[in-house]
Order: structure tokens, then sequence, then C-alpha cells
């Protein structure tokens, strides 16, 4: 007998023979990671295989053990251009597609932490002279998802995107550190902004601007639509591909775009899943002038660019935006094979990752319909979001969602044993009627339907930061004191809030130190005349053993009012690792002298003036607190000297602190810095031309 196994739904067939590692879908041939086999009698088949060939997906909670096949939910195809001019049509009588005019912001943002602590510990280099040293990574939210940098390193070499270059750099041992390779864009119209790097690849993200749309090409995926006349200009999201085995010869061994602006970007193992919006410019096709459709381009197809049918379009009926949501996935291991690109008239602001989903989260007003069109007051704001499964080289949608309020930013959002969290602000800080601002917190099932909820938290406040951990989670609030809320998320369907701490400033930031320690990063603040103002930055170590009684156990403050750091905004800024005993992150330092101390109580505080930039390197324990090891600066006395209000070189900011081995690295666009760990003294400094 041929022992072979065969499948059939919908138009896609499957076939696999016993034994065999070999298995073809639709005649295409796919290599198993395990075979087929029959033992006591029974056929066993790989699930996973099966399941996705056949158009669901596989989850794995690891916690219960469980395995969770959940069937994809097919959305209806725009299917041709008449049909994309009726829904949008349809979508201006019901006022939604205005939410334009509110800024429908691109944010390349991180993801919420699952089970494990957010930080990406120190692992092992791959090869090279850097085997066996520990080195740090990217600062990731969930342990298994990397996310683009400006910076990586393999424990070797250190990459960095400086303007509008990729500097490639023997960084260790530190003795040798030197340039090695400068890949420059200088004279093209290509701009990195972000990482990703692996044994074998480098892969830069950045964005195009085109001089002209280019002409519809005459292939399958041609919409064969009404011709257009190429429109000048279009952006477009890029990702290149280097091969850096041989750093002596970096190659570009791949390229492809997206049409529009960049979102965000995941890499799950091998693959990396690129996310785009596109505006539709609805006005232009309401005048009955053709725009054109979305486009892609993938070396590994074709050097043009590629039309997106409206066959391969769907929509979500109940929330049809003017906007395109395009996400691209391809394969790192098999750069011959062609990106699948998932198109969407609908549109992403924030993104929330695990190994196996992927959260597309937006806001959408909704309007009161009965007033005239030149004054549509918002009568309720809500986030819409969109649950996609992650495949190996796809993505296919499953359920949309919907809860009030608007997120703060992705830390916003978590997936934790099958359930996914969201906290979110919903009404107005300055009102002082019902519809003042309140905090919630929703716990939404794989069908992504509300099953558990806090509301109403913190009335009159707003959220500053959220923070999940397993069966807990931390929301900071503020309006004039920083209440931390810890809410216990144990029981999915009745969610509670365990206890609060109320203390002066807020924190930006909440990053785990272990399961019963969390450190802040925020701001001090003073109230004046009602009037919260905020003060110098502020890190704080919480306790929260006793889940009932948070405890702010030790409280740093650095400078004075107008003193920032990336790391309140970027948590890729933070250098943190328990086991090292090691935290640092870049300040630029502002305090206030006696020339401009002299302010009256229930006077506004005044700014403080430039004194420093560079990084802060810690010492963190529960036994000591905070201990300021030193300050490192990449400028001069005579940099100093003639700041002024920054009138030094911004290029000499340091922006990234990371360790390999013993070493501590700084590194700004102009200058890289080595310190010992151990004393932090300077042992070599890399100026970059």
């Amino acid at each position: 007998p041929s022992q072979t196994i065969t499948a059939i739904k919908e138009g896609t067939s499957i076939q696999l023979t016993i034994g065999s590692t070999t298995a073809f879908k639709n005649g295409k041939t796919i290599a198993l990671d395990a075979p087929p086999i029959i033992t006591k009698n029974r056929t066993l088949v790989p699930l996973r295989f099966i399941s996705e060939a056949l158009g669901a997906s596989v989850s794995w909670l690891d916690k219960s053990k469980t395995i969770i096949i959940t069937s994809a939910n097919e959305l209806p195809v725009v299917g041709s251009y008449e049909k994309l001019q009726q829904l949008l049509a349809e979508t201006e009588q019901n006022h939604s597609i205005f939410r334009s005019f509110f800024g429908l912001e691109t944010t390349t943002e991180a993801v919420s932490q699952a089970e494990a602590p957010a930080f990406k510990s120190a692992a092992p280099a791959s090869d090279g002279a850097g085997a066996g040293v520990d080195y740090s990574g990217t600062n990731l939210q969930v342990q298994g998802v990397d996310e683009a940098d400006v910076v990586k390193t393999d424990g070797e070499y250190i990459y960095q995107v400086n303007s509008r270059r990729i500097i490639v750099a023997q960084a260790y041992p530190a003795n040798e550190m030197e340039v090695v390779e400068v890949i420059n864009f200088t004279d093209s119209s290509f701009s990195p902004q972000e990482l990703y790097l692996d044994e074998d690849y480098l892969v830069v993200i950045g964005n195009i601007y085109n001089d002209r749309m280019p002409y519809p090409q005459e292939t399958e995926k041609s919409l064969l639509a009404p011709k257009i006349l190429p429109l000048p200009g279009f952006n477009t999201v890029a990702a290149r591909i280097y091969d850096i085995r041989n750093k002596n010869n970096i190659e570009l061994v791949r390229q492809v775009e997206l049409d529009g602006h960049y979102v965000s970007s995941r890499k799950v193992d091998s693959t990396l899943y690129l996310i785009a919006n596109k505006h539709i410019d609805y006005y232009l096709l309401k005048e009955n002038q053709e725009i054109a459709p979305p486009i892609y381009r993938d070396t590994a197809a074709s050097d043009d660019y590629l039309e997106i049918a409206y066959s391969d379009i769907r929509y979500f009926p109940e929330t049809v935006e003017p906007n395109y949501l395009l996400i691209g996935a391809l394969d790192l291991n098999e750069l011959a094979k062609e990106m699948t690109v998932a198109t969407y008239l609908g549109a992403g602001q924030n993104i929330y990752a695990s190994p196996n989903s992927l959260y597309v989260a937006l806001t959408r007003y909704h309007y009161d319909e009965n007033t005239k069109e030149d004054n549509w007051p918002i009568t309720q704001t809500n986030t819409d979001i969109y649950k996609f499964n992650l495949h190996k080289d796809s993505v296919t949608f499953q359920k949309e969602g919907s809860v009030p309020g608007i997120i703060l930013n992705q830390f916003s959002m978590d997936e934790y044993n099958g359930y996914f969290r969201i906290a979110t602000t919903t009404g107005d800080m300055w009102r002082t009627d019902e519809f003042t601002s309140k905090n919630n917190l929703y716990i939404l099932n794989s069908n992504m339907e509300v099953v558990g909820q806090v509301e109403d938290i913190a009335p009159g406040e707003k959220i500053y930061s959220v923070r999940f951990m397993g069966d807990r989670g931390y929301m900071v609030t503020f309006k004039t004191v920083d209440p931390l809320f810890v809410i216990d998320l144990q029981d999915p369907h009745n969610p509670t809030i365990l206890g609060a701490l109320k203390i002066p400033g807020y924190s930006d930031y909440l990053h785990p130190y272990d399961e019963n320690h969390l450190i802040g990063f925020g701001k001090d603040a003073v109230e004046i005349n009602g009037v919260a103002y905020y003060m110098g930055m502020k890190i704080a170590l919480f306790d929260i053993t006793d889940v009932n009684n948070p405890v702010e156990k030790f409280v740093e403050m650095i400078g004075d009012r107008g003193t920032e750091s990336e790391v309140l905004r970027n948590h890729k800024a933070l250098l943190f690792s328990k086991e090292k005993n090691l935290l640092a992150f870049p300040v630029t330092l502002m305090e206030v002298t006696a020339s401009n101390n002299q302010y009256q109580y229930n006077e506004i505080p005044p700014y403080g003036q430039f004194t420093f930039q560079g990084a802060y390197i810690y010492e963190l324990d529960l036994e000591n607190g905070f201990t300021l090891r030193k300050k490192i600066s990449h400028l001069s006395e005579e940099d100093y000297l003639k700041s002024g209000s920054y009138g030094y070189d911004y290029r000499k900011n340091v922006d990234r602190i990371l360790y390999i081995g013993d070493t501590l690295y700084t590194l700004s666009l102009k200058t890289w810095q080595a310190h010992s760990l151990s004393g932090l003294k300077l042992e070599t400094e890399l100026e970059i031309d």
C-alpha cells in the first residue's frame, strides 16, 4: 500500500506519507518537522501542520499544558473598485470615516510581557570570538518575540543605525574595537530606522520615498482596473536583508516593501512580520478621480512593484476605514520564498504580539449623527482590536473585539493563558460631571468577547503606565498624585483590585525586577493651587509582596524640572540585568542653579539649566536600593562650556547602553566608549566619522 494520507477542505488539498518528512499542499512541497507514523493500529499525524494547512491555528498554553485549535474566520473581500467606493461612501454616512481628522497615529510600539520577566536576559554569543560570552539584548516585553531597535549586538559585533548609515564594528574584545563595515544609504531614497539581527542575517527596516508612482505591472496580480496616471510620490515601508556571515563582504540578498507608513514589526524565530498603514485619499475617490490600489515589492518574486488585487483585500464589516492595513510575513530561513502579504481595509495604531498571535489596536470615534456635518461631537470612543494568528510564513485573521475607551500604548495590552487583557481610559480629565475620565481593565476570551472587567478606576485621572505580569496587572494613573493599582487577574471572569499606593509624581514606564518587585520610571510632581507640575526624573522600586499594601521601598530623584530620559517613552533605551545588579539608561540632566532658584512658595517651579547628557549607571538590589556608580558622558568640558541651550553636537548624545562579557558600552552617533563593568574605567573609545 502507498500509506498515503489525503485531506481536502474547501479547495485545499494536503497529502502526507507515513514515515516521510515531505508533505504536499496543493501540489507544493513542504518540509515537516516530524513524519506521520502508525502505532498500535492508529495513524498519528503532525497536528500543527494539518491544522494550519487547512486554515486553522494552533496555540500551546504552557502553564496548563493545553493545545487550542481555532478555525480561521474568513472576512468578506472588497472584490472590486466599485465595491471599495460603496464601502467608503457608506462609512462616510456613519461619520466614522472622519476619524482621520483627529490624527491617525502610527506608533512603533512594543508589546506587553507574557508570563516571564520583560527584559531579555543575557544570552551566549552564537560563534566567533564572542562565543560563550554573555551579552545584553534588546529590552523585550515578550520572551521569544524580538523587537527592532537602533542598536543590536551578537556578542562580538555591534550594529548601529547611524543617520543614513549602518555602522558595523567589532566590539569584543574592547581593546580591538574598530569599524569593519559601513552600509551607506546617503545616495538612496532609503532611510533606515531599526534593525533585527540573527546569526546569519541583518534586517534593516526603514522608509522609502519614491518620486512618482509606478505604472501598474501586467502580471497575474495586476488589478487590470481602469488605468490611472502615475501620481507624484508615494511612501513605502522597506526591509533590506543582508548576509553578514562574512563581515568583510556584507551582501544585500533580499528587499521587500509595503505600501504606506511604518506601524511596527516583530520577529518570531526566523519569521519577520512587517506592518504598514496606507491612507486612502477618499476625497479623490469621491470626486471620481481613480486612485491606485496598494502595492508591494519583493525581489524574491520581482524587482517591480505589484498591485494587490481587490479580490485579495478583505474588510471588517463593522469597522471600515479609509486605510489599508498591510501585514507582510517572510521566513529568513527561506529567502527564495516570496513574502505573503495580507491586506485589509482598516488601520492599526498599536500592536501586541505573542509567539502565536498578533493584536492590532486602533481608536474608533463615534459621533452624534443628528448634528450638522461641520460640527460632529464625539459621543463615544472605543478601542477596536483585530486578532491574527501568526504562522511561519503568513498571518490569518481570527476575531475582532472592542472595548470602551482608548489605550495609552502597546503596554496596555497583553495575552496570557489564552486570554487577552487591555487597559483603557474613558471620558475627559477636564470634565467634572459623569463624563469625567475613568480607567478600566477588560479581559477577553479567545473569541475576543469581554468576560471580565474592572471599571471606573481613579475617576478624574488617566493612565500613565500599565504592566501585566502573569496573574497580576499594575496600573499607574495620575492627575495630582500617582496611584499604583495592583489588580488580581487570576480569575479572568472576576478581576479585582487588591491594593493601591498613592505617592507624588507618576511612572511612565514599569519594569519587572522580580515577581514581587517593580521598577517605575517617571517624574516627580508638586501640586500648586490644585495643579500638578512635573519636576525632575524619579525612579522607584515598588515592593508588592503584600499585594494589598504595595510599598514604595526605594526612591531616586534625578535633576530638576526639565530633566528627560528616552526610557520614559521608549523601553528599548533601558539596560537591566538583575543577575549583574545593573541598571542603566540615558539622561539629559537639567538642574536649577542658585541664580534661578529664587521663587516664591506656590509659584510654578522654574526649569533647570542643561548640565549633563549621558548614561546613568546604577547598582540595584533589595538591600540598598539604587546606588549610582557613575555618570558617563561623551561630551567634553568644551562641549559643556559652549552648550548653552543645547549648543553642542547632538550626535554625542548617549542613547543606548549594552554590555558584552565584562565590558559596558555606551553608544552615541559620534562616539562609542567601552568601560570595564567592575570599575567602570574607560578602556577604549571609538570615534565614528
